[in-house]
């Protein structure tokens, strides 16, 4: 140990000792100068004998340094040091010093100079308090938590090399101070690399570190009460320790069936050039984006250059996904005037106005209680154009209608189709409802965006020309008012796209007025609609007018079976073919047919989801046995294990172990999800979780639908289809290092910086090389770091968006009006 060496060198000399070795050795000096003097001839010894002298004095001045540090790192236990760290010195106690540390410069000298997968953990609470530890010392700074093994006593590493070296020459070995600076520089380096796992030799004597061996105990016990009869650990995770005592498990994922998660397993070599090319990278070149449309830029959504190309926009194709060859690297100006948002539940009430700084809709809509503004805020009455008197009593007087929809129980999770500023969603979670909104970007500007700010779930997209990006036979409830989509055109390809996305046995809510009105445009809609949807089988269970609202909604029913189909004297629509999959969401054409009902017992649509929240963590009755899962067990095994994994996760790490104020965080992404535990964990909080199932990772997503959770499948090396700064809270879990094959992952961390707030926070799990990359950008970005954690060549790392903005500016061709 270093007190040890430092303490024996120091009780060895003594002054005298000293003066006389200066004596000898300025003697010495002359004599080899008389020598060179006649010869002509340099002496190189002078200058080993000036180093040693220099050696000497750095040693006196480190003992005295070393044992202020340790008294300052261990004063709130200073009972606890280790025994050898204290003891007295002796021959054979200096001759095991030597030979371990010979020992240990050679392994080290021998070892390639890469990162290490090191226990690293870094932690920060809400109020900017820290504390740091290193491998079992605490140091404690403003009463908080930081604890991170940083390798930053290289100082302190190269004085240790030196007072060894000094120590082999009283020793008799003197020809270890004939090696040149050089090789002393890189013995010290790699010495001061190898120091933190000669720190872990103190863990076994602090009162500390043996609670943390107990909790591992106790968790290693558990584990193997978890095992079933054939050996195998129901859990594929390991336990780690936080400062809280909390435990992070870092999951050990195996390849799926179908081959998109072998990719982990073969990506060292990629790995490691990646791990190699950001050691060399030390800084990154951010930039403002310059577009049209400034702060709220969409890439995907913004990109006019693809739009002025289009040969149409008939089909609204001018407000779909037109995404950019190369994913854009520049971040986002901020609202002047932004302000950190106001939490829920206030926020669905008003919300900062120079956070949205947009007025149009109020203007347009304000008579319809849509948005109005007030002083400093935008309000939100809580009302829109079907429903002027709230959205409670509209929420209601459906149920009233129809008792079968029965918000909250069979019907939880629910599509708002053309949703505008989302107060029925917003009001829908007081009914224990959770609804997927979405509009277009078009001239009702900004109403997506409204409702993000204010706390509810919305995405921009449009019923154009492709499927909606969610699987079929999902959602409990489709939900339209006053959307003035076209469904009776073109075959009703629109309204067949919701046949396909609605469970069988699920309701349709048409709030509109061709339902009630009588206008002659509204009557031909209403007569094409009655016809349409007979055809479709829909059966019409009510047609009722709110007399408070002054609105009517006709409410229609998916068939449960195909009997009505089979029946039909005209194929029209047609049934799909057998070979179209209405599964496939992503950039998949609309077609005008209907897909058949489920009818084996196993098959996924054929029975209804048991009630809300019992659906929640029970696998869903078509996961079978016989079905291999994504992590290598039974299909109903593995969705059980992994709730129980992101269970202890999210209960004994994130909501307790990193110092994040949960109250402040209310719109969740799960960035890369698989059977939606994150989110089922986080169930008892206010606050919902968008699952995203990325396009390359098996077909999940219908699992996290059937468990009363929702969410829609997307490809990150794409941008995202929402607005900037509408997530608190984003969650990676290995999802960095699997994009790297496919995307820059500086254009994936521009987007994950476009959609965060500021002083959001981010999460990533990921092997070690990968969290290290991103917390290189990460900070680069000014973000702050408050954990990181590594063990066994995995990592967690959670960040915090900052309000730091570059200065220069970068044009984006694509997005200039």
């Amino acid at each position: 140990m270093a007190l040890g060496k430092y303490t024996r060198v120091d009780n060895r000399r003594s002054a005298s000792s000293y003066c006389s070795t200066v004596t000898i050795v300025v003697f010495v000096a002359l004599c080899l100068v008389g020598v060179w003097m006649m010869t002509s001839s340099s002496v190189v010894p002078v200058q080993n004998v000036d180093v040693g002298e220099e050696d000497k004095s750095e040693v006196k001045e480190l003992v005295s340094e070393t044992n202020d540090g340790n008294n300052r790192q261990f004063e709130d236990n200073p009972g606890d040091l280790p025994e050898d760290a204290t003891k007295g010195d002796n021959n054979d106690g200096a001759t095991q010093v030597e030979e371990k540390f010979e020992e240990k410069v050679e392994e080290k000298v021998e070892e390639k100079p890469e990162v290490k997968a090191e226990e690293k953990i870094e932690e920060k609470t809400e109020d900017g308090s820290k504390t740091e530890t290193e491998d079992g010392g605490s140091k404690t700074e403003d009463g908080g938590s930081k604890v991170e093994n940083d390798g930053s006593n290289s100082e302190d590493g190269e004085k240790k090399i030196d007072g060894d070296n000094e120590k082999k020459n009283d020793l008799g070995e003197g020809e270890e101070e004939k090696k040149s600076d050089d090789d002393n520089a890189k013995i010290s380096d790699d010495d001061n690399e190898k120091k933190p796992e000669n720190a872990d030799e103190t863990k076994d004597a602090g009162k500390e570190n043996s609670q943390i061996e107990e909790k591992v105990e106790q968790t290693d016990r558990e584990q193997d009460r978890e095992k079933t009869e054939n050996g195998q650990v129901v859990n594929q995770s390991s336990n780690e320790v936080f400062p809280s005592v909390a435990q992070s498990e870092l999951l050990n994922e195996t390849a799926t069936q179908n081959g998109s998660w072998a990719t982990q397993s073969t990506e060292s070599k990629n790995e490691k050039e990646a791990q190699l090319s950001s050691d060399q990278q030390t800084g990154y070149d951010w930039k403002l984006c310059n577009s049209t449309a400034g702060p709220d830029f969409i890439p995907c959504l913004d990109n006019l250059q693809a739009i002025r190309s289009l040969h149409s926009t008939k089909h609204y194709e001018h407000r779909e996904r037109h995404c950019p060859e190369e994913a854009p690297t520049c971040l986002l100006p901020l609202p002047e005037g932004y302000k950190r948002p106001i939490e829920w539940p206030t926020s669905r009430e008003k919300i900062w106005y120079f956070n949205v700084p947009h007025t149009k809709l109020a203007e347009v809509k304000g008579h319809q209680n849509w948005v109005k503004v007030t002083g400093e805020y935008l309000t939100f009455p809580g009302g829109g154009t079907q429903f002027k008197r709230g959205a409670l009593h509209y929420i209601d007087w459906i149920q009233e209608s129809v008792s079968d929809i029965a918000w909250g129980k069979r019907s939880r999770v629910i599509l708002d189709v053309g949703c505008g500023v989302a107060s029925f969603g917003g009001y829908q979670f007081d009914r224990d409802v959770l609804t997927m909104s979405f509009a277009p970007k078009d001239e009702h500007e900004a109403q997506v965006q409204f409702a993000l700010e204010r706390g509810i779930p919305a995405i921009s997209a449009v019923m154009g020309t492709q499927r909606l990006p969610y699987p079929s036979k999902v959602f409990d409830a489709v939900h339209c008012a006053r959307c003035r989509v076209p469904w009776h055109i073109e075959g009703g390809k629109l309204l067949l796209e919701l046949n396909r996305v609605l469970r069988p046995g699920g309701f349709f809510v048409w709030s509109a007025t061709p339902v009630y009105q009588k206008k002659p445009e509204d009557v031909e809609i209403w007569e094409a609609m009655k016809e349409l949807t007979k055809k479709m089988c829909w059966e019409l269970v009510s047609i009722n007018k709110d007399t408070i609202n002054g609105v009517g909604a006709a409410i229609y029913k998916k068939p449960a079976n195909n009997e009505c189909y089979e029946q039909r004297s005209q194929n029209d629509p047609p049934i799909c073919d057998k070979s179209d999959d209405p599964n496939a969401a992503w950039k998949v054409p609309l077609q005008a047919c209907l897909h058949k009902v489920p009818v084996d017992a196993s098959e996924r649509g054929s029975q209804w989801p048991e009630q809300w929240p019992s659906r929640l963590d029970k696998a869903p009755y078509w996961l079978l046995s016989s079905q291999t899962g994504v992590y290598g067990k039974p299909a109903p095994e593995d969705f059980t294990a992994d709730y129980e994994h992101w269970k202890r996760v999210v209960t004994q790490s994130y909501l307790s172990g990193m110092g994040i104020n949960w109250s402040t965080v209310r719109n969740v992404m799960d960035m890369r999800s698989v059977y939606g535990g994150f989110a089922a964990a986080l169930k008892d909080l206010k606050i919902w979780v968008m699952n995203i199932v990325t396009v390359d990772s098996p077909d999940t997503l219908p699992i996290i639908y059937e468990r009363g959770l929702f969410g829609m499948y997307h490809d990150w090396c794409e941008s995202f289809s929402t607005y900037p700064r509408s997530y608190d809270l984003l969650h990676a879990d290995h999802l960095f290092s699997l994009l790297k094959k496919r995307c820059k992952l500086v254009a994936v961390v521009a987007e994950v910086d476009r959609i965060l707030r500021p002083e959001g926070k981010l999460i990533v799990r990921d092997n070690i090389e990968t969290i290290n990359e991103l917390e290189g950008m990460l900070k680069s970005m000014h973000w702050e770091v408050r954990m990181t954690y590594a063990k066994d060549k995995e990592g967690l790392l959670c960040v915090q968006k900052s309000m730091w903005r570059p200065k220069e500016s970068e044009t984006v061709k694509y997005a200039i009006a």
